[in-house]
């Protein structure tokens, strides 16, 4: 009786935290893509930038996110010695996405202009990085501590995947059609984005608030002895598991490569092709992004008919057609309504390949938690968790890097500073809404077919290559499939019962 009771509490507890995990990341991602995603965007389409203004910014995004990607291990080193009544997860949750908004509310809304905006844009950054890393490496380390078994963490993941892809979606979909073109709140870009900066500022922690409340942990962690917060102790976590390491430079790889598109690159072919309309841009985005729902919800079920390996091998084909689809389509017809489209259908096959790499990565990555076990007698959770946010943000810096020299090896910060010209004029009053965008069409019309060209290039054969290189990669390099993983787990656990019994050989 007792063991089927413990068992009915444990499904209860289990149900409850498949809901309350996921739902407060809703925020949390719409807040992360506004700042990785659009805050280039912003700043190309708001201020008039020098090449030196674009240059020292670069300078400033990649290394703030490279700082970043080396805090997340720091970070995770940290949470793991923290010991309070409400676990080591919850009070960093709670201190970095209240300090998160804070940050990313002011950046959006500032009304500084050229270097006085660029320093402040440098501190921003920096401390974006700080902020975030609290509550992104404690949400994402709490996953594994609550499903242990494979069917589980897969529950979870994919689940808190689907949350973080609605936030993701609806911040992808509302932000370009809210700031650019006839639609964009107030009339320009500007004030359009200080009022969406303002209300995801304010949704994150609300939301992060049901994970907070409802999420019942095992707080059994806190009797262990507390680790020492060291560069060793992270240095030997990585050092001492090959297959993190694997798992990391793959996932890195990959990430580039799904980031090209949508870091800026993706919208500024739309609007130099299609028109500075953000309706564009959002449907492209949102048509792209609608196949992920489908792994969102179904990958557990997948997961369970079709191991990652071959799964990989059917998704790299989709997202290969996919990109043929995009550089072909974008070669050879005539700017039109049905261009748009089948490039868009192009780009969601591609990124539903793309996204099905991204929950195997994360997985993986998640998976080498025991293997770590296995080798030292430790799971280090957190700090093996921390590489993904590592992984991302580094990705992150590095599609900034190719982002802007891209602009300035095309050319197109020119037709760029235009834009943000127009759209401070009618900021200031200076113009209608109907003037500014009437001098918009007249500019992006200068716009030569070669530099467009180059861009189409940037966002299909570019991550096309890369998908390929990671999933080769992932074939040769990645052990830790099924079979290995349960051969894994099933040692841990004549590990576990040997020791319990010589604790208490009377029994």
């Amino acid at each position: 009786m007792s063991t089927g009771k413990a068992l009915t509490e444990a499904e209860r507890i289990k149900r409850r935290n498949l809901w309350t995990y996921p739902v407060g990341t809703v925020g949390r991602d719409a807040i992360y893509q506004l700042f990785n995603s659009f805050i280039l965007i912003y700043v190309i389409f708001t201020r008039n930038l020098t090449d030196a203004q674009l240059g020292v910014i670069t300078a400033i995004m990649v290394a703030a996110r490279i700082f970043d990607a080396l805090n997340d291990p720091i970070m995770g080193n940290i949470i793991e010695r923290t010991r309070t009544k409400w676990g080591k997860f919850k009070p960093w949750l709670a201190i970095g996405v209240v300090s998160t908004s804070l940050v990313v509310i002011y950046i959006f809304n500032t009304k500084l202009q050229g270097w006085a905006f660029i320093v402040a844009f440098g501190i921003v950054y920096f401390l974006y990085s700080i902020t975030y890393t609290m509550h992104d490496i404690s949400y994402w380390g709490m996953a594994p501590s609550l499903g242990h078994d494979a069917n589980s963490r897969n529950q979870f993941t994919s689940r808190a995947t689907l949350f973080a892809g609605i936030g993701n979606v609806l911040a992808t979909v509302a932000i370009p059609m809210l700031t650019t073109g006839s639609n964009a709140i107030g009339g320009n870009a500007a004030t359009a984005y200080g009022t969406i900066a303002l209300i995801f500022g304010i949704a994150a922690p609300l939301f992060l608030c049901v994970t907070l409340f409802g999420v019942k942990e095992d707080y059994s962690y806190n009797a262990e002895p507390v680790p020492k917060v060291s560069f060793k102790t992270i240095i030997n976590t990585f050092k001492g598991n090959d297959q993190l390491i694997w798992i990391a430079i793959i996932f890195l790889i990959q990430q580039i490569g799904n980031n090209v598109v949508i870091g800026g690159l993706g919208s500024t072919y739309i609007y130099f092709e299609f028109g500075y309309e953000g309706g564009y841009y959002s449907l492209f985005s949102m048509v792209g992004l609608m196949a992920t729902g489908f792994l969102m919800v179904f990958y557990p079920m997948i997961s369970r008919h079709i191991n990652r390996k071959p799964l990989m091998k059917i998704m790299a084909i989709i997202s290969l057609a996919g990109y043929a689809i995009m550089l072909l389509v974008g070669l050879l017809m005539p700017t039109s309504m049905v261009k748009f489209w089948a490039i868009t259908i192009g780009f969601m096959l591609a990124n539903f390949g793309m996204y099905c790499f991204y929950l195997i990565m994360m997985i993986s990555i998640f998976n080498t938690v025991e293997y770590n076990e296995l080798k030292h007698g430790v799971r280090d959770e957190a700090i093996i968790t921390s590489v993904r946010p590592f992984v991302t943000k580094l990705a992150s810096a590095l599609t900034a890097l190719l982002t802007s020299l891209s602009f300035l090896i095309f050319g197109v910060l020119k037709y760029t500073n235009g834009i943000s010209d127009l759209e401070q004029l009618t900021n200031m009053g200076k113009i209608t809404e109907v003037e500014k965008l009437a001098q918009i069409k007249t500019l992006l019309e200068q716009v030569s077919s070669g530099q467009i060209i180059c861009l189409l290039f940037c966002i299909t054969v570019l991550p096309c290559a890369l998908m390929i290189i990671s999933y080769r990669m992932y074939q040769k390099k990645y052990k830790l499939d099924e079979d290995e993983y349960d051969r894994i787990r099933a040692e841990l656990e004549e590990i576990k019962a040997g020791k319990a019994k010589e604790s208490h050989p009377e029994e």
